[in-house]
């Protein structure tokens, strides 16, 4: 009796004993102990495992997290479907959009320090956007539309950046001549630097008057240069120095030049790759001058749940604070509403039920969103696959890892879906 004892109990600590390494630090616990059901947990986790053997993506890691505990970590499929490596807790994947989050909370704590403020013209910090126009679409001599331009009515503000109402926009999604116009205007071309490509947007029209509706766009890059231009920094020695070190996040970086950190980088199967016009994923190994604040991290599951636990401890985590608690409250509020003159653009991609704060999709309510979740939960995605969701109420965080821009949308909801099914109060 006494040797099953002990061979459990040896069992029980093998088990723990990755999961708690993986976890970076975070407390475990079981998913019972925090109000979660294992069985329930399991099922998502072997939908996944189905998918995967479908090849319908190659692999994923799934991180719960309740009540300050990390409840469930579970890596499933391959790292690589190339090589058929087994994927890791660790892996690293290009998170895309997810890095938006992070980039917004690093220009909130220079407004903490008193060296930004959201209404701020960004004019101040980067002169090329003083004088702006705004695309609008005229039936040209043929009938067809011509692009012509008129005066933007007001500056973009810093809040304007951080909520998506400046009216700048992405080229490789979605319908329009100011879209077209990015597309031939190949930003990216040459490598260039932040201040580079500040410079090269500045000279595009935009899509809309800023302040009047909510775009997805280059936004939260401009943001990136901005917290250089007021800290002297690169955008990332500084996210670096202030947040990602102090945090133990080891693994997120804007490129991985590191032979040591390379063989765990995601990929993608050979046949999902794109995610919009001439946007396919990115090889983070090839070390480029821009640092895209809006898309350009990569990072572990591990890691984003240090990121994501001290957000919703109202911004501190093993005793250091980051951000104060009425910061993350005003973060998480809803700037996008029609009270702020505020209307949805036609591509409005947090969808009903949600409003938009400074960095994230914020729930405005219980219902309308056609997946469970309370009113204040806030999310982002990334469009290679990447996801998570922090849900206040509930004491709850999600991060799910995956590179399928095909199957992105598709895995938010199942997973939503799937986890709160495993809620047992």
């Amino acid at each position: 009796m006494k040797f099953f004892q002990r061979s459990l109990c040896a069992a029980v600590l093998g088990l723990a004993l990755p999961l708690l390494a993986a976890a970076q630090s975070l407390p475990t616990a079981t998913p019972e102990q925090v109000g979660l059901s294992t069985p329930r947990l399991q099922m998502l986790s072997d939908v996944l495992k189905a998918d995967v053997a479908a090849g319908k993506i190659p692999g994923a890691v799934l991180l719960v997290a309740r009540q300050g505990k990390v409840a469930w970590f579970e890596p499933v499929g391959k790292l690589d479907p190339a090589s058929g490596t087994a994927m890791p807790r660790d892996g690293i994947f290009r998170i895309y959009s997810m890095s938006k989050p992070i980039t917004t909370v690093a220009a909130m704590m220079l407004v903490e320090d008193g060296r930004l403020k959201l209404d701020d013209p960004i004019a101040t910090y980067l002169p090329e956007f003083a004088r702006m126009t705004v695309g609008v679409e005229k039936p040209g001599p043929d009938g067809k539309p011509v692009l012509d331009t008129v005066p933007a009515r007001r500056p973009i503000t810093v809040q304007d950046l951080m909520r998506h109402t400046s009216g700048l926009t992405y080229g490789f999604f979605g319908p329009g001549l100011v879209k077209q116009a990015y597309n031939a205007a190949n930003l990216g071309v040459d490598d260039p630097t932040n201040a580079e490509f500040s410079q090269r947007l500045a000279k595009l029209p935009l899509a809309y008057q800023p302040g009047t509706t909510w775009e997805y766009s280059h936004s939260t890059d401009i943001l990136g240069r901005v917290v250089e231009v007021v800290s002297g920094q690169s955008l990332y020695q500084f996210e670096k120095g202030r947040l990602l070190d102090p945090l133990g996040m080891k693994d997120t970086s804007y490129y991985v030049p590191e032979a040591a950190r390379q063989p765990r980088i995601a990929e993608p199967l050979a046949n999902d790759r794109s995610f919009g016009v001439g946007a396919d994923f990115n090889d983070p190994r090839v070390v480029r001058k821009l640092e895209s604040g809006g898309g350009g991290l990569v990072s572990t599951a591990g890691d984003y749940a240090r990121f994501l636990q001290m957000l919703l401890n109202g911004g501190s985590l093993d005793g250091k604070r980051y951000l104060g608690p009425r910061t993350l409250a005003l973060m998480t509020a809803d700037h996008s509403n029609a009270g702020a003159g505020i209307v949805p653009g036609p591509l409005y991609l947090p969808g009903p039920g949600y409003g938009f704060g400074l960095g994230f999709a914020v729930r405005r309510n219980d219902g309308e969103a056609p997946y469970p979740a309370a009113g204040g939960e806030y999310n982002w995605g990334g469009a290679g696959g990447t996801y998570m969701w922090v849900d206040p109420k509930n004491e709850m965080f999600v991060v799910l890892m995956l590179q399928s821009p095909k199957y992105r949308t598709h895995y938010r909801s199942l997973t939503r879906d799937m986890v709160y099914a495993a809620m047992l109060k």
